[in-house]
């Protein structure tokens, strides 16, 4: 009985090993492939011939794009839109989150619908325009941050994780004398690491990838964050011309979206596995209660 249980276990290691595996292929290659692309002759790009590997190796794309001032201010922006949206946003999810979480809060229930009811119901693109429109947010930054400051599904992980903490540490805390404010941010916020990590992670992600907003919420090319700018590299509003190239460089253009991609994905690439090991505790502490 051992044996055979030992002989399955294994079988099961192999196949989930396999799939896996799989599942890593199939997710590294659309990254692979768009660098192999960011560094190959656009000649070898039309012909179909670049997969995992450059083709015809050449940096002269990246060089054009860097020297373009228009990506350099869309790049700018995005960080600039992702951190003060991403402040902002833990700012409100945290009190809130923190808020609900006390059971003896009169109103909680309604507190928590009136939250859930938007997760799945919004006014739509044409009143959100007319409000953002009427209220002067139009070709602000607030335009991109006020909008989307608290999501529903972050609020609730939230709100489940703090649930879960011990009751026991607040009260010892109260009694002591420290006010409501002193308990979340001197023991609450403390023991929330995890999630905080998490919720930033999330967050950030959203913004930094974000690009609908502004580009219906803004008019100004300055003002675009550079998804934006990619956007409009992919819908050929962009040519080589505007990126610095003359008449005789136009080539360069079928493989400036591959560049300006690999150039937009790098911070978050970069940043993901120093929070990566709070990503799944987070996730799971904020799911389940403790």
């Amino acid at each position: 009985m051992t044996v055979d249980r030992s002989r399955g276990y294994r079988v099961f290691q192999g196949v989930n090993a396999v799939i896996l595996a799989s599942v890593v292929i199939v997710t590294l290659y659309p990254f692979i492939n768009i660098i192999a692309r960011s560094l190959s002759d656009e000649n070898f790009i039309r012909s179909g011939q670049v997969n995992l590997i450059p083709r015809g190796f050449t940096l002269k794309t990246y060089e054009y794009v860097v020297s373009d001032l228009t990506f350099w201010t869309n790049y700018r922006n995005t960080v600039v839109y992702t951190v003060v949206a991403t402040l902002i946003s833990m700012l409100l999810t945290t009190c809130y989150a923190y808020v609900l979480s006390k059971k003896h809060l009169k109103g909680r229930k309604a507190l928590v619908g009136i939250a859930v009811f938007t997760m799945f119901f919004s006014g739509g693109i044409i009143p959100n325009y007319v409000l953002i429109t009427g209220i002067g947010l139009k070709d602000s930054i607030w335009a991109v941050v006020l909008p989307n400051a608290i999501s529903v599904f972050n609020l609730l992980i939230m709100k489940t994780f703090f649930e879960g903490l011990p009751v026991e540490l607040e009260e010892a805390a109260a009694i002591d004398g420290m006010s409501t404010y002193g308990i979340l941010l001197r023991i609450v916020l403390p023991l929330s690491k995890a999630v905080i990590a998490t919720m930033v992670l999330f967050y950030a992600v959203a913004f930094w990838n974000s690009w609908f907003t502004a580009f219906l919420y803004m008019s100004q090319s300055d003002l675009f964050p550079v998804t934006v700018y990619l956007r409009n590299l992919i819908a050929g509003a962009t040519t080589a011309t505007s990126v610095g190239a003359d008449a005789n460089d136009l080539t360069v253009a079928a493989n400036i979206k591959s560049v300006t991609m690999v150039l937009t994905i790098l911070p978050i690439v970069g940043i993901y596995p120093f929070v990566q090991r709070y990503f799944v505790s987070g996730v799971m502490l904020g799911a389940v209660k403790g």
